[in-house]
């Protein structure tokens, strides 16, 4: 009974070792640049949107964990978009002058990897 509540309480203490080093924050991780794409991985979790930004040039998003994402407009507008995941969606340049932020609207983190293509306007 001693070793079962033993090895009770270490598998308990990696559990809670694991979820204490799992991040909790947006990322935005850098996987391939040069002068004709941008690639990288976003992880926005929900609570933890990502600030304000725009995107100068067209972009291919791909799934790797879906979910839906209210894109919100900085002068207020907001839209759902649903990716599934392993899906691809085109997202066209933003327009002039304006930003937005993305928000996770689900209870799990989603994981896209973007693909901008920066000749292109």
């Amino acid at each position: 009974m001693k070793m079962f509540v033993l090895g009770a309480l270490f598998a308990s203490s990696i559990f809670f070792a694991v979820q204490a080093q799992q991040p909790t924050q947006t990322q935005r991780i850098p996987l391939f640049e040069n002068d004709d794409v941008k690639v990288w991985k976003s992880v926005v979790f929900p609570g933890a949107p990502l600030a304000m930004h725009r995107h100068e040039h067209p972009r291919v998003i791909i799934a790797m964990t879906g979910g839906t994402m209210k894109i919100v407009e900085q002068n207020g507008p907001a839209e759902s978009h649903v990716w599934e995941t392993g899906k691809a969606y085109w997202l066209p340049a933003n327009l002039p002058n304006t930003m937005h932020a993305d928000v996770n609207a689900g209870e799990k983190p989603i994981e896209v990897v973007v693909v901008e293509l920066e000749k292109e306007n």
